[in-house]
């Protein structure tokens, strides 16, 4: 999937991985994409509510080796 910044957020532990988020995507313009790297497995469920709650839509959500790959585009 095409992304216009990545976000590395592994070996971060919750409220970190939706934090750095939440801040990149203030330096982003509307429609961009943000990927984000992550290992804490609370980050799944934790992505969803921040998308709910944001209003940015997360595109799609992977696993693969115990880590977590997000892509989400910005409102």
């Amino acid at each position: 999937m095409q992304f216009d910044k990545e976000l590395d957020a592994r070996g971060l532990n919750c409220p970190l991985p939706i934090l750095r988020t939440k801040k990149a995507l203030t330096d982003m313009a509307s429609g961009q994409v943000l990927k984000i790297l992550a290992t804490d497995p609370g980050s799944v469920k934790d992505f969803q509510a921040f998308s709910k709650q944001t209003g940015n839509e997360l595109l799609s959500s992977e696993t693969a080796n115990s880590e977590f790959v997000f892509f989400m585009k910005k409102k």
